[in-house]
């Protein structure tokens, strides 16, 4: 059975890695999808996809920190769909440095895909989710609605070289946890999902040419030294990096109906690394 049939999902971020697997895990739990990418070929990708399987989707793509991309990413859910019950808050990237070689221009950037972008869906959010609360309270229903945010270790650790990415993520569950108080009246759960080592080009081995992607034209180094890689398998007790599906797996449990009476909380995926 679906569980989550007739719902209806937006997640950001969602054509490649973890947030595709988040948004093809929850079609096959029966939602309706409005998926998000940077690339607007790799977002269409998904949407094929998921199109194949029987699903219904339809995509917003751009930059999640574009001015007006939260207005149209929401409102797409309720003109395509008529409704907004499901929200991720997956969009992001990493760009390191230590604090002396950090840029105002890198600090920001990880505060405005991380903590800004998510602000304003949610913001964008509130009058549609009061609307609907409140016509569902006045018929005597009560219907929950989900809201997952994605955070890291990085966001309850801090890392060695990621004072902004670690700053962003900490703040976003300062975030999660504000409106668990403020959207509780509505039926909302806001919760948090923070991930350890998930096995995504973003984490991938660095080999003799460390590769780029690109990134509202800036070139952004991704990977990771083999020899951390090794290190961090190590101390995780499950003994390796997660996949993207089992990452997905995480958020779709606080999207489910089973999540009706969980809110505000932060649930490390990451294979019982606690550091």
């Amino acid at each position: 059975m679906a569980k989550l049939k007739g719902k209806v999902a937006l997640v950001t971020g969602s054509g490649r890695g973890i947030g595709r697997a988040i948004a093809l895990k929850l079609a096959s739990e029966g939602a309706k999808l409005v998926v998000n990418d940077l690339d607007g070929d790799v977002g269409e990708a998904v949407v094929r996809e998921i199109r194949s399987a029987g699903g219904e989707v339809v995509a917003v793509n751009g930059s999640v920190v574009e001015p007006g991309f939260a207005d149209r990413f929401v409102q797409a859910a309720i003109q395509t769909f008529g409704g907004l019950d499901i929200i991720v808050n997956n969009a992001g990237y990493t760009w390191d440095a230590t604090i002396q070689k950090m840029t105002d221009e890198q600090f920001q950037a990880m505060l405005d895909v991380h903590l800004v972008a998510p602000f304003r869906i949610l913001r964008a959010a509130s009058e549609p989710i009061r609307v609907f609360s409140k016509k569902e309270a006045e018929a005597g229903q009560e219907v929950f609605r989900k809201v997952v945010n994605i955070s890291s270790i990085a966001g309850l650790y801090g890392n060695a070289g990621q004072a902004s990415y670690s700053s962003a993520k900490a703040s976003l569950i300062g975030l999660t946890r504000t409106l668990c108080k403020e959207w509780g009246r509505y039926k909302v759960n806001v919760n948090c999902v923070a991930f350890g080592l998930i096995n995504t080009r973003l984490t991938q081995p660095i080999e003799a040419q460390q590769k780029t992607i690109d990134v509202l034209g800036r070139d952004i180094k991704v990977g990771v030294q083999p020899h951390m890689l090794e290190s961090m398998a190590r101390i995780i007790p499950l003994g390796r990096g997660g996949t993207p599906e089992e990452a997905a797996d995480a958020v779709y449990l606080f999207c489910s109906p089973e999540s009706n009476y969980i809110s505000g909380q932060v649930v490390v995926c990451g294979g019982g690394l606690i550091l």
